[in-house]
């Protein structure tokens, strides 16, 4: 007796081997087989990549602002890797813009949304209390992605 093999479904193979989901899915669309096609899945695939790149402009920016507070509040603790991670955010954040540019307007919203998130990080590594911070955020969009910004020293030690 011979045993018939059989291929889990759409549904079944997304649960099972997510991998192998996404380039079986890939064939399809190749194919034209829209009818095999698993769209449930597929239209909440495409849906996350949007939301996980606005979640990573969010991400960093945070990071971001934290570093520059750290930077313009306490100049005599600056380190190189206070340097290497601003430019790294900055990199990061360029390459998420040029990626996905209708993401541009998405990012400048977000710097002065961020600084609050930016603002407890600084408090939280630099021991100053967080109401000493401005209330609102203090770097312009453009200034946040410009490699060649760092804001002026604002000591409260």
């Amino acid at each position: 007796m011979s045993k018939v093999e059989t291929r889990p479904s759409p549904n079944d193979l997304y649960e099972i081997d997510f991998y192998a989901w996404t380039q079986q899915q890939a064939q399809l669309l190749r194919e034209h087989r829209w009818s095999d096609l698993d769209l449930d899945n597929l239209v909440d695939e495409v849906s996350s990549v949007g939301s996980s790149e606005k979640r990573e402009i969010r991400n960093r920016l945070a990071v971001l602002i934290a570093h520059l507070l750290k930077w313009q509040y306490q100049p005599g603790r600056r380190a190189s890797i206070w340097t290497s991670t601003i430019m790294d955010q900055r990199r990061q954040l360029a390459d998420i813009l040029e990626a996905s540019p209708s993401l541009n307007s998405y990012f400048r919203e977000q710097v002065s949304s961020r600084y609050t998130s930016g603002r407890l990080e600084a408090a939280k590594e630099t021991g100053i209390a967080f109401g000493l911070f401005p209330e609102q955020c203090p770097f312009a969009p453009d200034q946040v992605l410009d490699i060649d910004f760092l804001p002026e020293d604002r000591s409260i030690e």
